[in-house]
């Protein structure tokens, strides 16, 4: 496990719910509109990548008052990469990002040295406790959103996907997903940033 990692934050009724993998215009723009509709927050563990190519798309986030996390440059994964590469893949990535101290390794892997580097550079590793895995084309959207229904509790932290691969069950599960957890009296708000 990744030790020191933040999976949940407090015990009222509060979640923070995560989308990792973009920013992209086929999806973000809903995903934000959708948050909007149900006067939620959230946190974007962004691709740096994909906020090159889009950098609107970063502004349009913060905008309208989410967060943002670093998700490597090229959503490299550390367990097939040596430490050395993966450290200068997540520096690369926040040279294209605004100012954050969250990181969230893709596909939730690091290598003990690579964890250990990555914190080094300020960074709170920030997993979560509920995955939806909206990722997964053979889940269906009500099977995504019974996965929200039957895990989360005060202080989760709920991953989702504003990539191409999970719109499929995102787009439709997204909706129910909030106004369940906003019928059941959840504050859904931003990953706090980690204090210096």
């Amino acid at each position: 496990m990744l030790p020191g990692s933040v999976w949940r934050i407090g015990r009222d009724k509060t979640v923070y719910l995560t989308f990792d993998d973009g920013p992209i215009p086929e999806v973000t723009p809903w995903v934000l509109d959708q948050l909007d509709a149900y006067g939620a927050k959230a946190t974007f563990f962004m691709v740096g990548d994909n906020a090159a190519r889009h950098p609107e798309l970063v502004a349009e986030v913060l905008r309208r008052g989410h967060s943002v996390g670093n998700h490597t440059m090229h959503h490299t994964q550390g367990l097939h990469t040596d430490s050395d590469t993966y450290v200068a893949d997540v520096m690369r990535a926040a040279e294209t990002l605004p100012p954050t101290r969250l990181f969230r390794p893709p596909h939730g892997f690091m290598r003990p040295a690579q964890l250990r580097k990555i914190k080094k550079l300020g960074y709170q590793i920030t997993m979560h406790d509920v995955v939806t895995r909206d990722y997964y084309s053979a889940l269906s959207p009500g099977r995504i959103l019974m996965n929200v229904k039957r895990y989360v509790r005060p202080g989760s932290i709920i991953v989702m996907h504003d990539s191409l691969k999970a719109w499929k069950n995102t787009g439709q599960a997204l909706p129910h997903i909030l106004e369940w957890l906003t019928a059941q009296g959840y504050r859904l708000v931003p990953l706090p940033q980690p204090p210096q």
